[in-house]
């Protein structure tokens, strides 16, 4: 979506109105909702990081797996430590023995910073936000669906639908493998905690509480 702006005055005009002034002075800029969904987790301090450290961590059915991140997002220089095995790779210069690691990657990335992928990622549309009930708290939010095209990426066609509250903090969300009607995954988004201006959702449980995913180790530099 494309933030609405507010047109430029005319550089020939050389007088303007009393009334024109004020509406001018009154009248915000608009931003999109994914834009304010992402604000209101620190989308605006992004670029000032140079580094996040994170361990992707997934309880389910009485098991465990984790992984660990390094990222440097302005070089795209990724470590990843799992299973005792570390890997060092570019996301630039993806080959065959770092294919499955960035697959990872992406995945677990996309968990920790889901609020942001909606105005980050390419190929997509968000649709227009409409009120609903939420499938796990049954409290009435905000949502919008972001939808991947069907070309492209690891998981083309893909569908997330957000639920918000009213000061666009992310509150649940569906996942539709290939936009399919039926939900392959519903989580929470829940423990939020700031990070050097980065707010992060540090846990995503299912209502069967079979599943939880969350996030330690987490440092943003």
């Amino acid at each position: 979506m494309v933030s609405c702006k507010q047109d430029p005055k005319d550089s020939n005009k050389t007088e303007t109105t009393e009334a024109e002034n004020n509406q001018t002075n009154e009248e915000p800029n608009k931003i999109s909702t994914s834009e304010a969904i992402g604000f209101a987790s620190g989308l605006e301090n992004w670029t000032a990081v140079e580094n996040i450290e994170f361990t992707f961590n997934v309880d389910k059915d009485g098991n465990h797996s984790e992984r660990s991140w390094s990222w440097n997002p302005k070089t795209d220089d990724v470590t990843m430590i799992s299973e005792g095995k570390k890997i060092t790779y570019n996301r630039k210069a993806i080959d065959s023995s770092s294919i499955n690691a960035d697959k990872a990657f992406v995945n677990d990335k996309y968990w920790l910073l889901a609020p942001y992928q909606l105005t980050w990622d390419e190929g997509t549309t968000v649709s227009e936000a409409i009120k609903e009930t939420a499938p796990i708290s049954k409290e009435e939010l905000n949502k919008v669906t972001l939808t991947y095209a069907g070309e492209g990426g690891y998981t083309p066609g893909d569908a997330y639908d957000f639920y918000y509250d009213d000061n666009f903090v992310v509150q649940e969300w569906i996942f539709r493998k290939g936009n399919a009607k039926e939900p392959s995954m519903i989580t929470t988004f829940e423990n939020y905690k700031t990070f050097n201006g980065i707010q992060i959702a540090q846990e995503h449980k299912t209502a069967d509480g079979n599943f939880n995913l969350y996030f330690t180790d987490i440092k943003v530099e």
